[in-house]
C-alpha cells in the first residue's frame, strides 16, 4: 500500500489544504519538487503532514492576542484592568498594512523582528510602571541601569538573599520569554496576513476607520485611557528623544558642578558663625509635606511636631521651619543626600556619579575644612562606602559598624533611637572631642512600612535586644490604608526619637538639622503630591536663629501651608551666606 496521498486522474493531489491554516502548504508548493515552486525561498512542504487546523488557529489566535495586549498595555499599574485592553492600537495597524506591502522575503524577517522589538519595549513599559510606582518617573534607559543593583539591594533587605536571587531570575527568564515569544508571534502573524491578504486588508482598514473616529471623539472606556491608543509610539518616541537628552546631561552636569562660587573663600570664613557649635544634620527617611498637610496621615505626625515643639520650647530650645523641594520622590535618599550637601540638583544615577568623582565642596567637607571633626551614622548602608571621602567624612559608620542586636522592623536594620543611640554614645559623648559635624539617617520610615517599635529609656538600649522583648506595633488594615497608616506611625516614631535625643542630651552648642528626603511613594501621597519636604533647625543659643531671621521660616517644628519653599539644591549656599563672614563672590 502507498504511502503518498490518493491522486487525482491529472496527478494533482485530492485533499485542499485548509484555508484557516497558514502554515499549510499551497496546492503548488505541495505539487513541486523541494527547490521549485512559487516562492523558491520557501522549503517545499511534505505531502503527507498531519494536518490540524484547530491548533493552527488556536495558535494564531494567540499570537494575535499577545501582539494586541503588548501594544496596548497601559503605563501606570492602577489601569491595568481588563477593560483597558480594549482599545485599538495604530502601531498594529501600521505594522499590518507594513507586511502586506512586503514582498514574501522581507515579509518573513521583519515580521519577527517587529515583534522582538515590541518586546523590548514591552519591558521598558514595565520598568516605567515601576518607576512611576517607586521614583514617581518613568525609567530612563541611559542613566538608570545602575539603580536595578539598588533595587536588588532592596530585595535582599525584604526578602532575603535566596528570594532576592529568585526573584530575580524570574525576571530576567520572563523578560527572555517576552522577547522571544513576541518575536514567534510576530512570525506567525506575518503568515496569516500572507494567507489571507485580502481579508488582512479589509480587517486593517476597517479598524483604521474605527481608530480614526474613536481619535476625533475621544473615546474612553477606562477614564485616561482612549480607545485609540499609540501609547506604543509614543513610548518609542520617550525613548528616542530621552537618549541624547540625557547624553547631553552629562556635559551641562559638568559644567554645573565645576561652577562654584565657595570654592574659593577661605574655609575659615565659610562657617565662622558656627565656631564651637556641634551641628548634627539628620535626614529622615520619606518624610514629606504630605505628612503634615494630607488629611489622611497627619494626625499622628503633627501631634508628635506640635508637643515636640512646646517641649523643647520648655527645655529652652528654639525651632524654624520651612519647605525644600527635593529632586526626587518616592526613593533614591542618596541622590537627595548629595543634593542637599552640594548644592547640585541630582536627580539621577549619572549626575550622582559625576559628583561623586568630582572636587564638588560639600557643606561636610567645609565642615571638615574649618576644624570640625565629621561623622556619619550609616543604618542603611551596608556596603563599601567609597563616597564618604568625597563628602568629607573623617568616620562614617556604616550598619555592620554599629553593633545591632535587636529584631529587624521591614526594610529597617535598627530602629532610629538605637541608631541615635549609638551616635551619642560613640561621638556625642566621646571624652575629648572637638566640634563636630555629624549626619545621622534615620531609616526606620523606610518602605516597606510593616512595624515600628515603642520607645524605650534610653539607658535601656544596650546592643537593642530591648527590643525583641515588645510586640511591634502593626496594623491589620487592608492595602493601600495599611500603608498609610504605617507610614504615618513610622514617620511620628522617627520624629519622637529626635525630639527626644535632642530634649535629652542637646545642650547649648547643639544645633540641630533635621529635613526628609523625599516624598512616599503614589500609594500613600496619591497622584500629584508635590516633591516638597519639610526642613527645620533647632537651637539653643539664639544667635543662631537670628542669622537665618530673613529666611522667614516659621516657628516651631511644624511649617505652615504658606511656609517658605526653596529648591533643595538652593540650601548649601543660603547656609554658607548666613553663618559665613564671607559673601557669595
Amino acid at each position: 500500500m502507498s504511502d503518498s496521498p490518493a491522486a487525482d486522474p491529472s496527478g494533482s493531489p485530492s485533499a485542499d489544504p485548509d484555508p484557516a491554516d497558514p502554515d499549510a502548504p499551497t496546492p503548488r508548493e505541495a505539487s513541486d519538487p523541494p527547490g521549485t515552486g512559487a516562492d523558491p525561498d520557501r522549503p517545499a512542504v511534505a505531502a503527507t503532514r498531519p494536518r490540524r487546523p484547530w491548533l493552527s488557529g488556536t495558535l494564531s489566535a494567540l499570537a494575535v492576542v499577545a501582539v494586541w495586549a503588548a501594544l496596548v498595555v497601559p503605563t501606570r499599574l492602577e489601569q491595568l484592568t481588563p477593560l483597558a485592553f480594549l482599545r485599538i492600537p495604530v502601531e498594529g495597524l501600521a505594522a499590518a498594512a507594513l507586511l502586506l506591502l512586503l514582498l514574501p522575503r522581507a515579509r518573513r524577517w521583519i515580521a519577527p523582528v517587529l515583534g522582538g522589538l515590541l518586546g523590548v519595549l514591552l519591558i521598558v513599559r514595565a520598568l516605567d510602571m515601576g518607576f512611576l510606582e517607586t521614583l514617581v518617573r518613568p525609567f530612563d534607559p541611559v542613566t538608570d541601569w545602575p539603580l536595578l543593583g539598588d533595587a536588588y539591594a532592596f530585595l535582599v533587605g525584604t526578602a532575603g538573599q535566596a528570594g532576592a536571587i529568585a526573584i530575580a531570575a524570574a525576571a530576567a527568564l520572563l523578560a527572555i520569554a517576552l522577547v522571544t515569544l513576541l518575536a514567534l508571534a510576530g512570525a506567525r502573524i506575518g503568515r496569516l496576513v500572507t494567507a489571507h491578504r485580502r481579508g488582512s486588508a479589509g480587517a486593517v482598514a476597517g479598524l483604521a476607520v474605527v481608530w480614526t473616529a474613536c481619535a476625533l471623539v475621544g473615546a474612553q472606556i477606562v477614564p485616561t485611557v482612549p480607545v485609540a491608543s499609540r501609547s506604543t509610539a509614543s513610548l518609542a518616541k520617550f525613548e528616542a528623544e530621552q537618549i541624547p537628552t540625557s547624553i547631553r546631561d552629562r556635559a551641562v552636569f559638568a559644567q554645573q558642578a565645576a561652577s562654584d562660587a565657595y570654592r574659593g573663600v577661605p574655609a575659615a570664613q565659610r562657617l565662622s558663625g558656627l565656631q564651637g557649635k556641634d551641628v548634627v544634620l539628620t535626614f529622615v527617611e520619606s518624610y514629606g509635606r504630605s505628612a503634615i498637610e494630607d488629611p489622611a496621615l497627619d494626625a499622628q505626625v503633627d501631634q508628635v511636631l506640635d508637643a515636640g515643639s512646646a517641649e523643647l520650647k520648655a527645655a529652652g530650645f528654639a525651632a524654624r521651619s520651612g519647605f525644600l523641594t527635593s529632586p526626587i520622590a518616592g526613593g533614591g535618599s542618596w541622590m537627595a543626600h548629595a543634593t542637599f550637601l552640594s548644592g547640585l540638583h541630582i536627580d539621577n544615577q549619572e549626575r550622582y556619579r559625576g559628583l561623586v568623582t568630582s572636587d564638588r565642596l560639600t557643606l561636610s567637607a567645609a565642615f571638615r575644612d574649618a576644624g570640625w571633626e565629621t561623622t556619619a551614622i550609616m543604618p542603611g548602608t551596608s556596603e563599601a562606602w567609597p563616597e564618604g571621602k568625597f563628602y568629607g567624612f573623617d568616620r562614617p559608620y556604616p550598619v555592620d559598624t554599629l553593633g545591632y542586636r535587636g529584631p529587624a522592623y521591614g526594610w529597617s536594620s535598627m530602629p532610629d533611637q538605637y541608631a541615635l543611640h549609638q551616635f551619642q554614645d560613640r561621638e556625642n559623648a566621646r571624652p575629648g572631642r572637638g566640634p563636630l559635624f555629624s549626619e545621622v539617617v534615620l531609616t526606620s520610615s523606610h518602605q516597606p512600612w510593616t512595624a515600628v517599635p515603642s520607645m524605650v529609656g534610653w539607658d535601656q538600649l544596650g546592643d537593642g535586644s530591648v527590643f525583641a522583648t515588645q510586640p511591634p506595633i502593626t496594623s491589620d488594615l487592608p492595602d493601600p490604608q495599611r500603608d498609610k497608616v504605617q507610614y504615618a506611625r513610622s514617620i511620628a516614631y522617627s520624629l519622637q526619637s529626635l525630639i527626644s535625643w535632642v530634649r535629652t542630651y542637646g545642650d547649648e552648642n547643639t544645633v540641630l538639622v533635621f529635613l526628609g528626603d523625599h516624598q512616599p511613594i503614589p500609594a500613600v501621597t496619591g497622584d500629584g503630591a508635590s516633591r516638597d519636604v519639610p526642613i527645620t533647625i533647632v537651637a539653643k543659643d539664639p544667635a543662631v536663629l537670628d542669622k537665618i531671621a530673613d529666611w522667614h521660616w516659621d516657628d516651631g517644628l511644624r511649617p505652615a501651608h504658606d511656609a517658605p519653599v526653596w529648591p533643595m539644591e538652593a540650601f548649601r549656599d543660603r547656609f554658607f551666606q548666613a553663618f559665613g563672614s564671607a559673601h557669595t563672590p
